[in-house]
């Protein structure tokens, strides 16, 4: 068999190098005639872009401190790749909820301020495109805090600045571009999505993920007004419509504020992956079966997530398509309609989110095992190498 693997991480669990290992590891100890596996890490946006770009391009990190989430400094990094000329970010890295305890997590305070030092930070190293990977926010300050800290002025009726945090935004009466970096006007700039949800209403940044940062339902929809002001005064006073933008929901409204601010362009991080690859298309047509894999499948994942860009892939191919999930929710029918043939969960039994954590790499590998002794008895042991 030739099996081409191609997961995601599981989240606040496996990086998507891990997730595809033990994939791999099942697969061998599963056939009885060695498989051709090519194991291609994907990443959508969140956290793993920046390293599933190096591996496929080659390249180098540079590790700094910026302004954590909450407004303490923390460690990050930038990626850099084509021989230094883009730049690679992750704002899970400076503003992600990975970094603030659960119970400190208040989307009303967080703040995109990191996410704007390291663009900072790649504008020093004279890079020509930046790509900011939009996922895992802890943040719903629609790019606020990012655009002060490249210069943008935000300010009250009264001419006060802005303090941190997407409740500022209900304050909000002037932008001020003046002394915005001026360098901004000569890179490219990309917003790699994992969805597709616009700003506000509710289908946007607020009511969607702003309960997993800390959101009430009051608190979300309290969010979803500012930023709902946040996005008139950008048209109003930018002429830039940011409210009906898609993907300018991503990492609590950032998507939106990279647009208004520093001209960004806003795409699907899985087709950024693919291109990095360059061969995906190849090896997809290639294989006799394809397999990946997701932390959780809901009714998000086909907005912008990994499993939704490799669906296309493999039915742009007329491959089969297995997915292994850590979770399942809700109805999988439009998987299936989008290009997916099966999906299995991994878990063996129930249990808590904890064991599940604990164990998932031991029940990647047996899963894939499975599949492997089941996909060899269906495809024949003889199919072409």
């Amino acid at each position: 068999m030739n099996i081409l693997v191609v997961p995601d991480s599981f989240k606040e669990c496996l990086d998507a190098f891990a997730v595809a290992e033990a994939i791999s590891r099942g697969l061998h100890r599963g056939a009885k005639e060695p498989p051709q596996i090519l194991c291609r890490p994907m990443a959508d946006g969140g956290e793993g872009l920046s390293r599933v770009i190096l591996q496929a391009r080659g390249g180098t990190t540079t590790s700094l401190k910026v302004t954590g989430p909450m407004g303490t400094p923390v460690p990050s990094s930038l990626s850099l790749v084509e021989s230094g000329k883009t730049a690679v970010i992750e704002m899970a890295g400076a503003a992600g909820l990975a970094l603030v305890p659960l119970q400190e997590r208040n989307p009303l305070k967080a703040t995109t301020r990191g996410v704007g030092e390291l663009i900072r930070a790649a504008l020093d190293l004279e890079v020509r495109r930046i790509i900011v990977g939009l996922g895992g926010s802890a943040t719903n300050d629609g790019g606020a805090g990012m655009a002060q800290a490249l210069g943008i002025s935000l300010r009250d009726a009264g001419g006060k600045e802005l303090a941190w945090g997407g409740g500022e935004l209900e304050r909000l009466h002037t932008i001020d571009l003046s002394r915005k970096d001026s360098r901004l006007s000569d890179v490219e700039i990309i917003g790699a999505c994992d969805v597709t949800n616009v700003l506000c209403g509710s289908g946007g940044a607020s009511h969607v993920y702003g309960p997993q940062k800390g959101a009430s339902p009051e608190v979300a929809e309290r969010l979803d007004q500012a930023l709902h002001h946040f996005g008139s005064l950008v048209l109003a006073q930018t002429g830039k419509d940011v409210l009906t933008l898609s993907g300018g929901g991503a990492a609590g409204g950032l998507g939106a504020g990279l647009a208004a601010f520093a001209d960004a362009h806003l795409r699907p991080g899985i087709d950024l992956v693919f291109e990095a690859y360059g061969d995906m298309e190849e090896q997809a047509s290639k294989a006799d079966l394809i397999i990946s894999g997701e932390g959780s499948l809901d009714g998000q994942t086909l907005f912008g997530k990994v499993v939704a860009g490799v669906a296309l892939l493999a039915k742009r191919h007329e491959k089969p398509l297995v997915v292994l999930a850590g979770r399942i929710k809700g109805d999988l029918a439009p998987l299936y309609e989008s290009g997916v043939t099966a999906v299995f969960p991994i878990a063996p039994e129930p249990m808590s989110p904890a064991d599940a954590i604990t164990s998932a790499s031991t029940y990647l590998e047996q899963s894939a095992e499975n599949l492997a002794r089941f996909a060899e008895c269906l495809l024949g042991s003889s199919a072409n190498v």
